[in-house]
């Protein structure tokens, strides 16, 4: 089965529509991507501050050759120049045991 790494990012309320108008402009190379399978940037809907930035890979070795690569510099090249948007992240990861689709 896949494995999930979850960025959990922390951005003070008045930086998320920053945070989310540099997700829209990203490079989006993950996509192409050998093992990738699947991103969703997630927004809090409650009085929460974290968003979510979810991916699942075929395996833990295509997640490493995505965040040790040039397309992942290039794909988070806002946050080398501009600086960090968020105050915290933090990297979940998991192991999928149970999938279903409808």
């Amino acid at each position: 089965m896949s494995v999930v790494r979850i960025n959990a990012i922390t951005v003070p309320a008045d930086r998320a529509e920053e945070f989310e108008r540099r997700f829209a402009a990203r490079a989006g190379e993950v996509g192409t991507m050998d093992g990738f399978e699947a991103f969703e940037l997630l927004r809090p809907t409650d009085d929460r501050d974290v968003y979510l930035v979810y991916t699942r890979w075929a395996t833990q070795e295509a997640f490493d050759a995505w965040v040790n690569g040039q397309a992942f510099q290039r794909g988070h090249k806002a946050h080398s120049t501009q600086g960090p948007v968020s105050s915290e992240s933090a990297l979940w990861s998991f192991d999928v045991i149970q999938h279903e689709e409808s």
